[in-house]
Protein backbone atom coordinates (compact mmCIF):
# COMPACT_ATOMS: atom_id res chain seq x y z
CA UNK A 1 0.00 0.00 0.00
CA UNK A 2 3.11 2.34 0.88
CA UNK A 3 4.12 2.56 -3.09
CA UNK A 4 0.96 2.75 -4.73
CA UNK A 5 0.16 5.71 -2.16
CA UNK A 6 3.16 7.62 -3.19
CA UNK A 7 3.00 6.24 -6.59
CA UNK A 8 -0.80 7.97 -6.55
CA UNK A 9 -0.02 10.98 -5.01
CA UNK A 10 2.93 11.63 -7.56
CA UNK A 11 1.42 10.92 -10.58
CA UNK A 12 -1.59 12.94 -9.49
CA UNK A 13 0.45 16.19 -8.39
CA UNK A 14 2.69 15.63 -11.58
CA UNK A 15 0.34 15.24 -13.99
CA UNK A 16 -2.83 16.21 -12.94
CA UNK A 17 -5.30 19.15 -11.88
CA UNK A 18 -3.29 22.33 -12.17
CA UNK A 19 -5.29 25.66 -11.08
CA UNK A 20 -5.57 28.27 -14.60
CA UNK A 21 -6.00 31.25 -12.39
CA UNK A 22 -5.65 32.50 -8.95
CA UNK A 23 -9.59 32.03 -8.00
CA UNK A 24 -9.57 28.69 -9.47
CA UNK A 25 -6.47 27.48 -6.84
CA UNK A 26 -8.05 29.41 -3.77
CA UNK A 27 -11.04 27.98 -4.17
CA UNK A 28 -9.02 24.44 -4.27
CA UNK A 29 -7.56 25.70 -1.32
CA UNK A 30 -11.14 26.46 1.01
CA UNK A 31 -12.39 23.22 -0.04
CA UNK A 32 -9.36 21.11 1.41
CA UNK A 33 -9.12 23.68 3.92
CA UNK A 34 -12.79 22.48 5.37
CA UNK A 35 -12.43 18.90 4.63
CA UNK A 36 -9.06 19.17 6.39
CA UNK A 37 -10.73 20.74 9.66
CA UNK A 38 -13.40 18.25 9.61
CA UNK A 39 -11.07 15.58 10.34
CA UNK A 40 -9.18 17.51 12.77
CA UNK A 41 -12.28 18.19 15.02
CA UNK A 42 -12.90 14.42 14.87
CA UNK A 43 -9.21 13.56 15.46
CA UNK A 44 -7.38 15.84 17.92
CA UNK A 45 -8.70 17.71 20.69
CA UNK A 46 -6.55 20.89 20.34
CA UNK A 47 -9.40 21.64 17.53
CA UNK A 48 -12.12 19.66 18.77
CA UNK A 49 -14.20 23.26 18.28
CA UNK A 50 -13.00 25.09 15.17
CA UNK A 51 -15.12 24.98 12.26
CA UNK A 52 -13.01 27.79 10.30
CA UNK A 53 -9.52 28.73 9.42
CA UNK A 54 -10.52 32.05 11.01
CA UNK A 55 -11.04 30.45 14.04
CA UNK A 56 -7.87 28.56 14.77
CA UNK A 57 -5.57 30.87 16.34
CA UNK A 58 -2.14 31.62 14.82
CA UNK A 59 0.70 29.00 16.76
CA UNK A 60 4.36 29.38 16.86
CA UNK A 61 6.89 26.45 18.18
CA UNK A 62 6.34 27.11 21.32
CA UNK A 63 3.24 26.91 21.77
CA UNK A 64 3.16 23.97 19.44
CA UNK A 65 5.81 22.23 21.67
CA UNK A 66 3.45 23.26 25.16
CA UNK A 67 0.25 21.94 23.40
CA UNK A 68 1.88 18.51 21.66
CA UNK A 69 0.17 15.88 23.24
CA UNK A 70 -3.23 17.94 22.28
CA UNK A 71 -2.76 18.46 18.67
CA UNK A 72 -1.22 15.53 17.40
CA UNK A 73 -3.89 12.87 15.89
CA UNK A 74 -2.26 9.77 17.13
CA UNK A 75 -2.04 9.92 20.63
CA UNK A 76 1.76 10.71 20.85
CA UNK A 77 3.08 11.77 24.06
CA UNK A 78 5.51 14.71 24.11
CA UNK A 79 7.80 12.80 26.15
CA UNK A 80 8.41 9.56 24.61
CA UNK A 81 8.59 11.48 21.04
CA UNK A 82 11.43 13.90 22.40
CA UNK A 83 13.40 10.90 24.25
CA UNK A 84 13.21 9.11 20.98
CA UNK A 85 14.35 11.88 19.28
CA UNK A 86 17.20 12.74 21.09
CA UNK A 87 18.56 9.12 21.16
CA UNK A 88 18.52 9.15 17.40
CA UNK A 89 20.36 12.71 17.61
CA UNK A 90 23.00 11.06 19.77
CA UNK A 91 23.23 7.48 18.34
CA UNK A 92 22.79 8.94 14.37
CA UNK A 93 20.85 5.66 14.01
CA UNK A 94 17.18 7.43 12.66
CA UNK A 95 15.28 4.48 12.19
CA UNK A 96 13.62 3.68 15.67
CA UNK A 97 9.99 4.93 15.30
CA UNK A 98 6.77 4.86 17.71
CA UNK A 99 4.61 2.20 16.38
CA UNK A 100 4.38 3.21 12.92
CA UNK A 101 4.97 6.78 13.40
CA UNK A 102 8.25 8.45 12.77
CA UNK A 103 9.54 11.07 15.10
CA UNK A 104 12.62 14.15 13.94
CA UNK A 105 13.93 16.92 16.16
CA UNK A 106 14.27 20.12 14.73
CA UNK A 107 17.40 21.88 14.59
CA UNK A 108 16.35 24.99 16.62
CA UNK A 109 18.38 27.29 15.16
CA UNK A 110 15.22 29.90 15.79
CA UNK A 111 16.86 29.26 19.81
CA UNK A 112 13.70 26.63 20.03
CA UNK A 113 14.28 22.99 19.74
CA UNK A 114 11.10 20.96 17.83
CA UNK A 115 9.28 18.06 17.35
CA UNK A 116 7.83 16.44 14.63
CA UNK A 117 5.68 13.51 13.92
CA UNK A 118 4.99 11.65 10.32
CA UNK A 119 3.02 8.67 10.24
CA UNK A 120 2.90 6.29 6.99
CA UNK A 121 0.13 8.04 5.33
CA UNK A 122 1.88 11.31 5.65
CA UNK A 123 5.57 10.15 4.10
CA UNK A 124 3.79 8.62 1.22
CA UNK A 125 2.15 11.63 -0.14
CA UNK A 126 5.69 13.36 1.17
CA UNK A 127 7.20 11.14 -0.64
CA UNK A 128 5.26 11.37 -3.71
CA UNK A 129 4.97 14.75 -3.90
CA UNK A 130 8.58 15.48 -3.47
CA UNK A 131 9.35 13.07 -6.07
CA UNK A 132 7.10 14.86 -8.68
CA UNK A 133 8.12 18.23 -8.18
CA UNK A 134 11.73 17.71 -8.12
CA UNK A 135 13.07 14.99 -10.60
CA UNK A 136 14.21 16.03 -13.92
CA UNK A 137 12.37 14.81 -16.85
CA UNK A 138 12.66 11.54 -17.04
CA UNK A 139 11.34 9.82 -13.91
CA UNK A 140 13.49 5.98 -13.52
CA UNK A 141 16.85 5.79 -12.31
CA UNK A 142 17.73 8.52 -10.61
CA UNK A 143 20.43 8.53 -7.71
CA UNK A 144 19.86 11.68 -5.11
CA UNK A 145 22.92 12.67 -2.50
CA UNK A 146 21.36 14.14 0.52
CA UNK A 147 23.70 16.43 2.76
CA UNK A 148 21.89 16.75 5.86
CA UNK A 149 22.41 17.34 9.55
CA UNK A 150 20.31 14.39 10.46
CA UNK A 151 18.41 11.56 8.43
CA UNK A 152 14.27 10.60 8.56
CA UNK A 153 12.01 8.10 8.03
CA UNK A 154 10.80 10.86 5.95
CA UNK A 155 13.42 11.13 3.67
CA UNK A 156 14.19 7.88 3.11
CA UNK A 157 10.79 7.30 2.18
CA UNK A 158 11.87 8.80 -1.08
CA UNK A 159 13.63 5.28 -1.96
CA UNK A 160 11.87 3.54 -4.64
CA UNK A 161 11.62 1.43 -8.05
CA UNK A 162 11.90 5.10 -9.46
CA UNK A 163 15.00 6.40 -7.64
CA UNK A 164 17.70 5.48 -5.41
CA UNK A 165 18.71 7.60 -2.42
CA UNK A 166 21.75 7.91 -0.27
CA UNK A 167 22.44 9.99 2.91
CA UNK A 168 25.67 11.91 3.86
CA UNK A 169 25.63 12.86 7.77
CA UNK A 170 26.80 16.44 8.23
CA UNK A 171 28.33 15.78 11.31
CA UNK A 172 31.24 13.69 9.67
CA UNK A 173 33.49 16.03 7.76
CA UNK A 174 32.33 16.75 4.18
CA UNK A 175 35.72 15.81 2.78
CA UNK A 176 35.66 12.29 4.16
CA UNK A 177 32.05 11.48 1.76
CA UNK A 178 33.84 12.73 -1.34
CA UNK A 179 35.05 9.65 -2.40
CA UNK A 180 32.21 7.86 -1.84
CA UNK A 181 29.84 10.44 -3.29
CA UNK A 182 32.30 10.07 -7.00
CA UNK A 183 31.18 6.48 -6.63
CA UNK A 184 27.59 6.99 -6.04
CA UNK A 185 27.71 9.29 -9.33
CA UNK A 186 24.50 10.91 -8.11
CA UNK A 187 22.02 12.56 -10.32
CA UNK A 188 20.42 14.73 -8.21
CA UNK A 189 22.34 16.34 -5.20
CA UNK A 190 20.74 17.87 -2.32
CA UNK A 191 22.60 20.07 0.48
CA UNK A 192 22.91 23.24 1.86
CA UNK A 193 24.40 26.19 0.18
CA UNK A 194 27.50 26.49 2.51
CA UNK A 195 28.35 22.65 1.87
CA UNK A 196 27.45 22.47 -1.81
CA UNK A 197 30.53 24.99 -1.54
CA UNK A 198 32.86 22.55 -0.37
CA UNK A 199 31.81 19.96 -3.12
CA UNK A 200 32.21 22.93 -6.16
CA UNK A 201 35.66 21.48 -6.48
CA UNK A 202 34.44 17.76 -7.24
CA UNK A 203 31.95 19.12 -9.73
CA UNK A 204 33.91 17.91 -12.38
CA UNK A 205 33.98 14.47 -10.96
CA UNK A 206 29.99 14.28 -10.93
CA UNK A 207 29.35 14.08 -14.48
CA UNK A 208 26.03 12.79 -14.11
CA UNK A 209 24.70 15.49 -12.11
CA UNK A 210 20.71 16.29 -13.55
CA UNK A 211 20.19 18.82 -10.69
CA UNK A 212 21.46 20.15 -8.13
CA UNK A 213 19.28 21.69 -5.03
CA UNK A 214 20.61 24.24 -2.14
CA UNK A 215 18.56 23.58 0.64
CA UNK A 216 18.00 24.68 4.91
CA UNK A 217 20.20 27.85 4.67
CA UNK A 218 19.66 30.89 3.22
CA UNK A 219 21.21 31.37 -0.63
CA UNK A 220 23.26 34.82 -1.12
CA UNK A 221 23.10 36.54 -4.11
CA UNK A 222 25.23 35.68 -6.50
CA UNK A 223 25.82 32.47 -4.69
CA UNK A 224 23.44 30.41 -6.77
CA UNK A 225 25.16 31.63 -9.87
CA UNK A 226 28.56 30.66 -9.11
CA UNK A 227 27.74 27.39 -7.54
CA UNK A 228 25.60 26.36 -10.86
CA UNK A 229 28.60 26.97 -12.63
CA UNK A 230 31.13 25.01 -10.65
CA UNK A 231 28.49 22.04 -11.30
CA UNK A 232 27.65 22.39 -14.86
CA UNK A 233 23.96 23.42 -14.36
CA UNK A 234 22.19 26.18 -15.89
CA UNK A 235 20.38 26.98 -12.73
CA UNK A 236 21.21 26.37 -9.36
CA UNK A 237 17.50 24.82 -7.78
CA UNK A 238 15.81 25.79 -4.30
CA UNK A 239 13.36 23.67 -2.21
CA UNK A 240 12.07 25.23 0.85
CA UNK A 241 11.58 22.44 3.20
CA UNK A 242 11.28 22.60 6.39
CA UNK A 243 9.59 21.05 10.23
CA UNK A 244 6.55 22.46 8.65
CA UNK A 245 5.98 21.31 5.34
CA UNK A 246 7.49 21.41 1.82
CA UNK A 247 6.65 24.83 1.56
CA UNK A 248 8.38 26.01 -1.92
CA UNK A 249 10.63 24.88 -5.08
CA UNK A 250 12.02 26.51 -8.16
CA UNK A 251 10.32 26.16 -11.69
CA UNK A 252 12.37 25.50 -14.99
CA UNK A 253 13.41 29.26 -14.42
CA UNK A 254 15.06 29.16 -11.77
CA UNK A 255 12.28 31.16 -9.52
CA UNK A 256 11.18 30.26 -6.23
CA UNK A 257 7.15 29.63 -5.92
CA UNK A 258 4.94 28.40 -2.94
CA UNK A 259 3.94 25.38 -2.91
CA UNK A 260 0.13 26.50 -2.43
CA UNK A 261 -1.28 23.41 -3.74
CA UNK A 262 -0.30 21.51 -0.75
CA UNK A 263 -0.31 24.89 1.61
CA UNK A 264 -2.37 28.28 2.40
CA UNK A 265 0.24 30.50 3.01
CA UNK A 266 -1.22 34.10 4.52
CA UNK A 267 1.43 36.66 4.87
CA UNK A 268 1.47 38.94 7.66
CA UNK A 269 3.50 41.90 5.89
CA UNK A 270 6.54 43.78 7.09
CA UNK A 271 6.89 46.42 4.64
CA UNK A 272 5.71 46.60 1.01
CA UNK A 273 7.73 42.99 -0.25
CA UNK A 274 8.50 41.54 2.77
CA UNK A 275 6.31 39.17 4.92
CA UNK A 276 6.62 36.66 7.43
CA UNK A 277 4.63 33.68 6.45
CA UNK A 278 1.47 31.71 8.48
CA UNK A 279 1.41 28.49 7.23
CA UNK A 280 -1.97 25.61 7.00
CA UNK A 281 -0.77 22.28 5.37
CA UNK A 282 -3.85 20.92 4.61
CA UNK A 283 -2.34 17.51 3.70
CA UNK A 284 -0.49 16.88 6.44
CA UNK A 285 -2.93 15.23 9.59
CA UNK A 286 -0.23 13.31 11.58
CA UNK A 287 1.19 16.98 13.41
CA UNK A 288 -0.86 19.40 12.27
CA UNK A 289 0.33 22.75 11.39
CA UNK A 290 -2.77 24.79 11.20
CA UNK A 291 -2.22 29.07 11.34
CA UNK A 292 1.71 28.39 12.06
CA UNK A 293 3.67 31.44 11.74
CA UNK A 294 7.51 30.92 10.79
CA UNK A 295 10.00 33.21 11.98
CA UNK A 296 11.06 33.58 8.30
CA UNK A 297 11.28 36.40 6.18
CA UNK A 298 10.48 36.02 2.11
CA UNK A 299 10.59 38.61 -0.31
CA UNK A 300 7.86 38.77 -2.89
CA UNK A 301 8.35 38.61 -6.30
CA UNK A 302 8.11 41.47 -8.64
CA UNK A 303 5.96 41.00 -11.83
CA UNK A 304 4.82 37.12 -12.69
CA UNK A 305 7.22 34.59 -13.27
CA UNK A 306 7.47 33.44 -17.02
CA UNK A 307 6.60 29.99 -16.64
CA UNK A 308 3.41 31.38 -16.22
CA UNK A 309 2.28 29.26 -12.89
CA UNK A 310 -0.43 30.94 -10.78
CA UNK A 311 1.71 29.86 -7.94
CA UNK A 312 2.85 32.57 -5.60
CA UNK A 313 6.91 33.24 -6.56
CA UNK A 314 8.86 34.88 -4.01
CA UNK A 315 12.40 36.40 -4.86
CA UNK A 316 14.55 35.37 -2.48
CA UNK A 317 13.88 34.24 1.11
CA UNK A 318 16.09 36.51 3.48
CA UNK A 319 16.56 34.79 6.33
CA UNK A 320 15.12 34.46 9.81
CA UNK A 321 13.04 37.13 11.84
CA UNK A 322 16.27 36.94 14.24
CA UNK A 323 18.37 37.57 11.68
CA UNK A 324 18.21 41.14 11.75
CA UNK A 325 20.34 43.66 13.51
CA UNK A 326 17.94 46.16 15.79
CA UNK A 327 20.75 49.44 15.53
CA UNK A 328 19.82 52.71 17.31
CA UNK A 329 16.23 51.94 18.43
CA UNK A 330 15.16 50.30 14.76
CA UNK A 331 15.51 47.09 13.00
CA UNK A 332 17.71 46.61 9.90
CA UNK A 333 16.75 43.21 7.68
CA UNK A 334 19.92 41.22 7.48
CA UNK A 335 19.56 41.55 3.29
CA UNK A 336 20.94 45.13 3.67
CA UNK A 337 23.48 43.70 5.66
CA UNK A 338 24.57 40.95 3.49
CA UNK A 339 24.13 43.37 0.29
CA UNK A 340 26.58 45.61 1.69
CA UNK A 341 28.71 42.84 3.03
CA UNK A 342 29.35 41.62 -0.43
CA UNK A 343 29.58 44.40 -2.42
CA UNK A 344 33.16 44.26 -1.03
CA UNK A 345 35.80 41.54 -2.78
CA UNK A 346 38.48 39.57 -1.40
CA UNK A 347 36.75 36.96 0.66
CA UNK A 348 33.98 33.93 -0.35
CA UNK A 349 32.68 33.02 3.48
CA UNK A 350 31.30 35.82 6.24
CA UNK A 351 29.10 36.49 8.87
CA UNK A 352 27.68 39.21 10.34
CA UNK A 353 26.80 38.64 14.53
CA UNK A 354 25.19 41.56 16.49
CA UNK A 355 26.73 41.36 19.93
CA UNK A 356 25.52 44.19 21.53
CA UNK A 357 23.51 47.19 21.22
CA UNK A 358 26.29 48.91 19.27
CA UNK A 359 28.62 46.38 18.60
CA UNK A 360 28.96 43.91 15.81
CA UNK A 361 31.22 40.99 14.84
CA UNK A 362 32.23 40.37 10.97
CA UNK A 363 33.77 37.05 10.27
CA UNK A 364 35.50 36.75 7.20
CA UNK A 365 37.58 33.70 5.73
CA UNK A 366 39.87 35.98 4.72
CA UNK A 367 40.58 38.93 7.40
CA UNK A 368 42.46 41.08 4.24
CA UNK A 369 38.98 42.04 3.15
CA UNK A 370 37.76 43.61 6.36
CA UNK A 371 39.14 47.75 5.45
CA UNK A 372 36.63 47.09 2.38
CA UNK A 373 34.04 45.89 3.97
CA UNK A 374 34.38 47.76 6.89
CA UNK A 375 33.80 50.51 3.95
CA UNK A 376 31.11 49.44 2.34
CA UNK A 377 29.41 48.81 6.15
CA UNK A 378 29.62 52.21 6.80
CA UNK A 379 27.81 53.17 3.43
CA UNK A 380 24.75 51.30 4.51
CA UNK A 381 24.47 53.30 8.26
CA UNK A 382 25.14 56.51 6.33
CA UNK A 383 22.81 55.53 4.01
CA UNK A 384 20.06 54.04 6.42
CA UNK A 385 21.02 57.52 8.91
CA UNK A 386 22.14 55.33 11.61
CA UNK A 387 25.32 55.85 14.37
CA UNK A 388 27.29 53.47 13.32
CA UNK A 389 28.03 50.70 15.56
CA UNK A 390 31.69 49.25 16.71
CA UNK A 391 33.01 46.56 14.51
CA UNK A 392 35.15 44.08 15.12
CA UNK A 393 36.70 41.63 12.58
CA UNK A 394 37.16 37.84 13.85
CA UNK A 395 38.18 34.62 11.04
CA UNK A 396 35.11 33.00 9.68
CA UNK A 397 34.77 29.25 11.54
CA UNK A 398 32.23 26.82 9.10
CA UNK A 399 30.62 23.81 11.31
CA UNK A 400 28.57 22.11 8.36
CA UNK A 401 27.05 20.40 11.07
CA UNK A 402 25.59 23.89 12.13
CA UNK A 403 22.99 25.80 9.69
CA UNK A 404 24.71 28.71 8.16
CA UNK A 405 23.12 32.35 9.39
CA UNK A 406 25.23 35.06 7.49
CA UNK A 407 23.76 37.40 9.70
CA UNK A 408 22.26 37.32 12.72
CA UNK A 409 21.20 38.73 16.25
CA UNK A 410 22.94 37.16 19.73
CA UNK A 411 22.42 39.80 21.51
CA UNK A 412 18.63 40.38 22.54
CA UNK A 413 17.36 44.24 22.98
CA UNK A 414 14.17 44.95 24.98
CA UNK A 415 12.75 47.27 22.23
CA UNK A 416 11.49 45.38 19.84
CA UNK A 417 8.10 45.03 20.13
CA UNK A 418 8.13 48.83 19.98
CA UNK A 419 10.39 49.13 16.66
CA UNK A 420 8.02 46.23 14.81
CA UNK A 421 6.73 48.88 13.34
CA UNK A 422 9.39 50.98 12.47
CA UNK A 423 12.00 48.67 10.59
CA UNK A 424 14.58 49.93 8.14
CA UNK A 425 15.04 48.99 4.26
CA UNK A 426 15.18 50.33 1.50
CA UNK A 427 11.50 50.28 0.05
CA UNK A 428 9.97 50.08 -3.22
CA UNK A 429 8.11 52.58 -4.58
CA UNK A 430 4.83 50.35 -5.02
CA UNK A 431 4.21 47.21 -5.05
CA UNK A 432 4.92 46.18 -7.90
CA UNK A 433 3.18 42.72 -8.66
CA UNK A 434 3.97 41.52 -5.16
CA UNK A 435 2.26 38.81 -4.25
CA UNK A 436 -0.43 39.62 -1.24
Amino acid sequence: MSKLRTAVVLARTRWGWRPRTRAALERYQQRRIRAHLRFLRARSPFYADVRTLAEAPVMDKQTMMANFDALNTVGVRRAEAEALALAAERSRDFTPMLGNVAVGLSSGTSGHRGLFLVSPADRDAWAGTVLALTLPPGLVGHRIALFLRANNALYESVRSRLVDFRYFDLTVPVGQHLADLVEYRPTILVAPPSVLRLLAGAGSRLGGLQRVYSVAEVLDEGEAESLARAFGQQHLHQLYQCTEGFLARTCEHGVLHLNEQHVLIEPEWLDERRFTPVVTDFSRRTQPIVRYRLNDVLVARRGPCPCGSVLRAIERIEGRADDTLLLDGRVVFADLVSRAVIAADGFTEYAVVQTGPDRLQVQLDELAAAPAVGVELDRLWQRLGLAAPAVEFVPYAADPGVKRRRVRRDWQGTADAAVRDRRVGDRPSGPGGAVR
